[in-house]
């Protein structure tokens, strides 16, 4: 398990293994952990943001996104394993949108995902390098701002 670190050192999202110790499939390869930006995406979610985020972000872009996320996922199961493998694409959807926090922790970790970006373009505060500047427009979203995921992320040991 990887790490991202926020400023005073504390973890805002974590990559997990694609499977728990026991061996059950883990869908989630990214985990937001950051207590402020999970709770401002818990409010977001609670606001309708999970419907608005599927009515606004190119499904074609989405699909895109759910195929990225679980081939890299599938990159880090072992060649030959026996056991159940986990399915879908971001948080587990085969389709759609389905968790804004799983969404923005792999957009976060450097993830192509437009849902992920379209998420940062709504919290309140978000820090730069996230946002870019206002004007720019993104191919994969309807929004009022562009975001950028940070070039190369911080990945600590």
């Amino acid at each position: 398990m990887q790490h991202e670190r926020d400023g005073q050192g504390g973890p805002v999202v974590i990559r997990n293994e694609p499977f728990l110790v026991d061996g059950t499939p883990m869908p989630n390869r990214y985990w937001l952990v950051g207590a402020d930006l999970r709770d401002a995406v818990s409010r977001l979610e609670a606001g309708g943001g999970v419907r608005r985020a599927e009515s606004e972000v190119d499904a074609t872009a989405l699909a895109a996104a759910h195929d990225r996320y679980a081939a890299e996922r599938d990159a880090a199961i072992p060649a030959g394993w026996p056991g159940p493998r986990p399915r879908g694409g971001v948080g587990g959807a085969r389709a759609g949108v389905k968790c804004l926090h799983a969404h923005l922790a792999w957009f976060l970790a450097g993830g192509d995902d437009p849902v992920g970006a379209w998420v940062a373009a709504r919290l309140p505060g978000a820090p730069p390098p996230f946002l870019a500047p206002k004007g720019v427009k993104s191919t994969t979203f309807r929004a009022q701002e562009a975001v950028k995921p940070p070039q190369g992320p911080v990945v600590l040991p």
